[in-house]
């Protein structure tokens, strides 16, 4: 029964005791009586030869991307500069990669909120929704709105982040070195308003015409163009700036909120580990970054949610010649308060997953670029 019992080489892997000379300290090459015969089990050799081989693919990817890094940043020299074209271009397409890509993948949850809004009694619940969906549209009504969603979302993000990195040192300057790190909070605050409301000019078209694509059973275009070609021709350039305002009452506190708290979170997350934020490497620092993305995106869900009510409202049901503060009023009047707050747990989960891969996608892109990423302000240097 001794099989029972760790022989000496566990042991002394173990405890690091001292074997006598003489005393074999490799285990033994051939199988005991009691040991498994591997070739009985063809599963597991499958599966761990599938493993192996997932292992050295994804170790192989990791290492041409780096090479392609290595490139690039080769390229512009090995110290890559802020603030130049180089690092508003990289910002830019960061930011159209990070919120085209997540806003689109999220189109299914998208729409089942869109309806909910507008009608809180057409669906009880999400799996519920999906399902009538499939049943009475097919797959392609999960995906009602994905293109002007994509279209719409790319030109935003690309706007959003270029611009606040922009504005961001911009007011930097103009405040000096040590007022704005002192009223930091003040500057994301103000660089993200500022670029927002640029991003929402480019957005809000795309914005009208997924809205009414989403909330109108069967959606009435065929795809972006068509939409844009038809609201244009029936109501003119206006109609595809109808929520305009309540768009950006909605997405200047979001995109407030996203940036001031997001670069606030990583910093006292920095802070609370051990060691200085250059010391991690690429991967613990997009972690990083998808942690305080989704901290920042929960409280950008609550903090826009009416408002988002309102669009999707103000879009779906806006009469031609309505002025907006009587369309309000209306809406509200229809609804209630707690009308305002339809939706809101499914876009808990939607916003926040979707800000935490919007900052991972925006910070590993930058990284890759040669930038450092993004999250608190370094303190001044004293003279």
């Amino acid at each position: 029964m001794s099989y029972l019992f760790p022989n000496q080489y566990v042991l002394h892997q173990s405890f690091g005791s001292s074997l006598k000379p003489g005393i074999r300290t490799n285990p033994a090459s051939k199988a005991t009586p009691f040991q498994a015969r591997p070739e009985l089990y063809g599963a597991y050799s499958v599966v761990d030869d599938a493993k192996n081989k997932a292992q050295k693919l994804s170790a192989e990817a990791q290492l041409e991307l780096d090479k392609a890094s290595n490139k690039v940043q080769a390229t512009a020299g090995k110290q890559m500069e802020l603030y130049t074209p180089t690092f508003y271009a990289a910002a830019t397409f960061g930011g159209l990669l990070a919120c085209g890509v997540t806003h689109t993948a999220m189109t299914p949850l998208d729409l089942v909120k869109c309806r909910r809004q507008v009608d809180a009694k057409l669906y009880k619940g999400n799996f519920q929704a999906w399902g009538m969906i499939l049943r009475q549209e097919g797959f392609k009504g999960v995906l009602t709105g994905w293109s002007p969603t994509l279209f719409g979302y790319s030109a935003q993000g690309a706007f959003k982040y270029g611009w606040y990195e922009y504005f961001k040192k911009k007011y930097s300057d103009l405040a000096g070195p040590e007022n704005s790190y002192k009223y930091k909070t003040v500057l994301y605050l103000t660089a993200s308003a500022s670029a927002e409301f640029l991003a929402d000019l480019a957005l809000c078209p795309f914005e009208a015409v997924k809205v009414r694509m989403q909330t109108t059973i069967p959606p009435p275009y065929a795809g972006t163009l068509d939409g844009i070609r038809k609201i244009t021709a029936a109501e003119g350039v206006g109609g595809l700036y109808k929520g305009l305002y309540p768009l950006w009452g909605r997405q200047i506190p979001y995109t407030m909120m996203k940036f001031a708290s997001f670069e606030t979170i990583v910093e006292k997350i920095y802070e609370r580990l051990p060691g200085s934020k250059g010391d991690y490497g690429k991967g613990a620092q997009t972690a990083v970054s998808f942690t305080g993305g989704y901290i920042a995106g929960i409280l950008c869900a609550v903090v826009s949610h009416p408002a988002d009510v309102l669009v999707s409202k103000l879009n779906a049901n806006r009469k031609a010649g309505e002025g907006f503060g009587a369309a309000v009023a209306r809406n509200y009047k229809d609804m209630g308060f707690m009308g305002l707050w339809n939706g809101l747990p499914v876009r808990i989960v939607m916003i926040g997953t979707l800000t935490g891969l919007q900052w991972m996608i925006y910070d590993y892109f930058k990284m890759w670029m040669g930038f450092p990423t993004t999250g608190g302000a370094a303190p001044p240097e004293k003279k």
